[in-house]
């Protein structure tokens, strides 16, 4: 399937969870236009404060480097000549190999996909590759990269190539596959609220069909697509890109991918920006819960605005009352699905997952209001539904990308699972529903997919100093529903060249998205390497 090139999942996704709903980190690729995305900025001793409830780094481990020598068994992925050839419309395809075991290079290879646009020059000199990521796991970086070639400020496009590789399991780069198309409807409209046992056994034989699907259809690959060997694949495209250090901008999980480069191979680190930034020393019922509580926000400023406006299908009154309307809506969801006009109904969890994507972007928000209204006064679920869709990149004919497939199978090798049984989940509920009193049980059962998974979690949470690399920036968003400001001030204080740039606003990721304050202060650090004074804060 062709996608087109500037679908809304490219430009900023965060993942972490799946089940039938699947907690998700997507946001529109055009620039948010609101009132929030002004151009000054101002100076403090620090950001705004944000509890982190990271553990302490005597807790986790630390990512230690890799030797700065390539081993003699990598030096014929290393050596490899990238045959460009044209595609997409004034873009160049190509694609080369990495080894699928990097201890094992001679066990067999996967054969990477990258596309890139190169420098526009209009006298500004040319600095080198700039390797962009969306995030997920499994946003495709190819299609960001057309997005970004199009669309980052001129004068970043005129010093940079813009390149984007599909990382190792995602799009183009050895897809893991999973389920039929028809089989992941029925899997997106589980029930994520369990009310009774028959409930619980749907829902986890629902998340044991998935992992064995994974498994039947990707095999030996599902062991071998983590964020360390990405980023290994990452070195490997820097030299064959002929470039001494990696120039990197990475939004949401691709700022997980970036550090993990980073603290592998801290030497090599050119200029490089993290934009909705993931804390790695978090483990997984953290990150989980954490990000539950960042949709909350994100819904608590959606309603601020919506009962402001004649017509808002959550009332006119307070924040309080919107949301126990929406309550109320997903109750009446559960056991009275809305027909859509499309052959499927909008049953709870769909419905949540309409919210949940709408929540990434600002812009979308006349979106949900319009979906809200057509569903609780006219009792017509098509709209909502077409936000689920657009949040798991369900196209119009019914076929799926590979971006929920993807993100399983590196999330549940990352980290191990949030929660190994029903019981368990159980025990975590008060947790998520203190945190998202909306989204919250949604979220909680969601986690539950990496407990049936067939391949071991390879990784564990971690700090990443970084040492001796260059100056990192750091980018993050007060309001941010999938990555919270939290995070971004927690990877910059581990990372020892980290700089914190703050966005005081709403939506997933900044740069490049209405904000003139974030694009000087992130276009002055690419150009010139100047990271922003301490403490700045964009408005």
């Amino acid at each position: 399937m062709k996608r087109t090139r500037v679908s809304r999942a490219v430009a900023a996704l965060t993942v972490l969870g799946l089940a039938a709903l699947g907690v998700t980190g997507c946001t529109s690729s055009a620039p948010a236009s609101s009132s929030s995305g002004g151009s000054g900025a101002s100076s403090a001793s620090s950001g705004p404060s944000s509890a982190d409830t990271a553990p302490s780094s005597s807790a986790v481990a630390t990512l230690q480097p890799l030797p700065t020598e390539i081993p003699g068994n990598l030096q014929p992925y290393y050596g490899q000549h990238l045959a460009w050839h044209s595609c997409d419309s004034g873009f160049e395809c190509t694609t080369f190999k990495v080894p699928m075991d990097y201890a094992n290079p001679g066990g067999g290879d996967i054969t990477l996909s990258a596309v890139r646009k190169q420098a526009t020059g209009q006298g500004i000199p040319r600095i080198g590759s700039l390797l962009v990521n969306p995030g997920g796991p499994g946003g495709s970086a190819v299609d960001y990269a057309e997005y970004a070639a199009l669309s980052f400020p001129t004068v970043v496009r005129a010093a940079y190539d813009i390149v984007g590789v599909d990382p190792r399991g995602v799009a183009r780069s050895s897809p893991v596959k999973c389920l039929s198309d028809p089989q992941m409807d029925a899997f997106t409209a589980v029930d994520t609220t369990p009310n009774s046992q028959n409930d619980v056994d749907k829902l986890v034989a629902a998340d044991k069909s998935f992992a064995q699907a994974c498994q039947a259809h990707s095999g030996k690959l599902l062991s071998h697509v983590s964020t360390v060997e990405s980023a290994r694949d990452m070195d490997v495209l820097r030299a064959l890109l002929g470039d001494a250090k990696l120039h990197y901008l990475g939004k949401s999980y691709g700022t997980f991918l970036g550090a993990t480069y980073a603290g592998l191979f801290p030497s090599r680190v050119g200029t490089m920006v993290l934009d909705g930034a993931m804390n790695p020393s978090l483990n997984a019922l953290q990150l989980n819960s954490q990000q539950a509580g960042g949709f909350e926000v994100a819904f608590d400023a959606f309603a601020a605005d919506c009962v402001k406006r004649p017509g808002c299908a959550l009332g006119t009154g307070t924040v309080q009352q919107a949301g126990a309307k929406l309550d109320a809506f997903f109750q009446s969801l559960d056991t009275n699905p809305l027909p859509t006009g499309q052959g499927r109904q909008l049953d709870e969890a769909l419905g949540t997952t309409g919210v949940i994507s709408a929540m990434y972007d600002q812009a979308q928000w006349p979106d949900l209001r319009l979906a809200l209204s057509a569903a609780i006064k006219n009792g017509d679920g098509k709209a909502l539904l077409a936000l689920s869709d657009q949040y798991y990149e369900r196209s119009p004919d019914g076929t799926y990308s590979n971006l929920m497939y993807a993100n399983s199978a590196v999330n549940c090798l990352d980290l191990p699972p949030s929660a190994t049984t029903p019981d368990q989940v159980r025990q975590e509920e008060p947790l998520y529903d203190k945190a998202s009193p909306h989204f919250g049980t949604s979220l909680a059962w969601g986690g539950l997919t990496c407990a049936y998974w067939p391949v071991p979690a390879t990784g564990a949470p971690h700090v990443i100093p970084a040492k001796g690399a260059s100056p990192i920036l750091v980018v993050g968003t007060i309001r941010d529903p999938a990555t919270p400001y939290a995070w971004a001030q927690g990877l910059a204080a581990q990372l020892e060249s980290g700089s914190l740039l703050t966005y005081d606003g709403d939506g997933h990721t900044a740069y490049s998205r209405g904000s003139t304050c974030i694009d000087e202060a992130v276009n002055s650090y690419l150009l010139q390497g100047k990271v922003p004074a301490k403490g700045t804060i964009c408005h």
